[in-house]
Formats: structure tokens, C-alpha cells, sequence
């Protein structure tokens, strides 16, 4: 018996649900989970669907397209160990929780390196026993660099997801094209945010009572992505921005890792800038 993710999305009709379980049916597949939405303001179908059965995964797709309309996007997913590369620059908690939750086996994917524009890192990393690269950016431009950075991106065989853990360096257009809803990013605030030097300083200043992380999908907008997932704790005047930063830290781990399982286990549509999950 095989195991596949189904995910469909297209104009909403009378009797998608129908025909996509007909499909199932007729073909003795089992569904084990199954989750759908309708986006009524722009008559959008959405469906999600964990099926076990004995048709190969190009029959089950080919079988889905003839009873669906033309414009569907159909993916038949295989379950597997996503492939992801990781970038940061010297912060290492965001880093340093994913590669503990990867060593622990809570996240279904295989780290194939970590990218550095700094070399700080690389002692931690390698503890782990993952490839580190150090990709230095200082008297380069920054399509130079980038440039470095994706001939290193290719040599690897496949890549499924970019993981920006506190990647402090802004992508070009050019890069972001490449990977286009692939580069996970996690900003230090409940979006929309503090921008510029120091934002817990800045949050701290203002008096603010929640502080928060938003994990998004790279886009050219800068932090205005498809929001993946977010979270936030209550601060009150007794915080010092010290304290708010620390408290912040542990936030941006959380929501980092819930957005990047959401992606493993692809239950994430991103359409008109925003997503919808599973």
C-alpha cells in the first residue's frame, strides 16, 4: 500500500468534493485525513487529502486531472524526508533549535549544509555533524556574493526548502525568482513590525505589552510575504529590553519550527500573498 499527500487547488464548482473522493473510491483508496476550504470572496477550492492505496502516483494524478478542471493544480505527494538548507549569519538560537529538534527526529527532513556569510557558527554546526559554509561577504557587492552562494546551492542534488535562521542580509530579486516560495524566513516581530537597528530597544521605548515572531515566505517586499505562522507573548513595564529580547529569542524558535513542519508536511497553499494551511 502506498501513502500520498493530495493537495488540489482551483475555481470553486459544485461537486469537487465528489468527484476528488469518487476518484479515491473507485481506485480503493483509503483517505485518512482530509481537510478543504473555500475561499468565497475569490471563488477559490482547496483540499488536502492523506490517502493510502495500491495506484502508482502518476495513475492517481492523471485519474484526478481528467475529473477536475482544467485549471487545478494537483499535487500527488510521496511522504518523505524534505531536503533543506539552512542560512544564518551569528545569531545561533534559531540555528542551534533547529538542529537539535533535526538531531532529536522531531523534524522529517534532512539537513544537507548550513550557509554562513560568518565563520562563528561553524563550531556548533559541525558538533551536529552537517556541512558548514562559510560564504564571506566583505569587498564583494551583493549579486557577487549571491552569486557564490547559489553555485554552491546547485552542487547540492535537490533542494526542497531555504531556512533563513536570522540570515541578516537582504536576497535580490534574482535570488528569491530562484527559490520562489521555498525561503522560510523568521522576523523578530508579531508583523507588522519595528524596523532598523535594534527592535526590542525600539519596542521597549514604545511600552509595548505583547512582543511576538512572524515565520513568512520570502518575497521581493522585504518582511511582507505569504505569513506562514505566528505567535506572542504578553511583556509588561517591568521588562528591559534585554529581558524582552530574551523572552523574543524564545518565540522565534517556536514559530520557526511550527512553520517549517507545516512545509514538510505540505500543508501549506500560498496564493495572492498569503497562505492557506492545514
Amino acid at each position: 500500500m502506498k501513502t500520498y499527500r493530495v493537495l488540489i487547488d482551483c475555481q470553486d464548482e459544485k461537486g469537487l468534493v465528489y468527484k476528488i473522493s469518487k476518484v479515491f473510491f473507485e481506485n480503493e483508496f483509503n483517505i485518512e485525513k482530509n481537510d478543504e476550504f473555500v475561499d468565497s470572496e475569490n471563488n477559490k477550492f482547496f483540499m488536502r487529502s492523506v490517502v493510502k492505496g495500491k495506484l502508482e502516483k502518476e495513475e492517481l494524478q492523471k485519474k484526478l486531472q481528467e475529473v477536475l478542471p482544467k485549471d487545478a493544480n494537483i499535487k500527488v505527494i510521496v511522504p518523505q524526508k524534505k531536503k533543506i538548507v539552512i542560512m544564518a549569519t551569528k545569531e545561533s538560537h534559531v540555528l542551534g533549535d533547529i538542529l537539535i529538534r533535526h538531531f532529536d527526529g522531531e523534524l522529517a527532513a534532512e539537513i544537507v549544509a548550513v550557509i554562513s556569510n560568518y565563520d562563528v557558527l561553524r563550531p556548533l554546526v559541525e558538533k551536529f555533524g552537517i556541512d558548514y559554509f562559510h560564504v564571506p561577504h566583505t569587498d564583494l557587492g551583493r549579486s557577487e556574493h549571491e552569486e557564490k552562494i547559489l553555485a554552491l546551492l546547485e552542487m547540492f542534488e535537490h533542494i526542497d526548502y531555504i531556512v533563513l535562521a536570522k540570515y541578516m542580509r537582504i536576497l535580490t530579486p534574482n535570488f528569491v525568482q530562484k527559490y520562489e516560495n521555498k525561503i522560510i524566513n523568521i522576523h523578530h516581530s508579531f508583523l507588522p513590525a519595528f524596523i532598523g537597528a535594534n527592535p526590542y530597544k525600539q519596542a521597549y521605548d514604545r511600552g509595548v505589552k505583547i512582543i511576538g515572531a512572524t515565520a513568512h515566505f520570502v518575497n521581493n517586499n522585504l518582511d511582507e510575504g505569504p505569513i506562514i505562522a505566528q505567535d506572542v507573548i504578553p511583556v509588561d513595564h517591568s521588562f528591559s529590553w534585554q529581558q524582552m529580547r530574551k523572552a523574543g529569542r524564545d518565540v522565534e524558535k517556536v514559530v520557526l519550527a511550527r512553520a517549517l513542519n507545516l512545509a514538510i508536511e505540505d500543508r501549506i497553499f500560498v496564493y495572492a500573498n498569503k497562505t492557506v494551511i492545514f
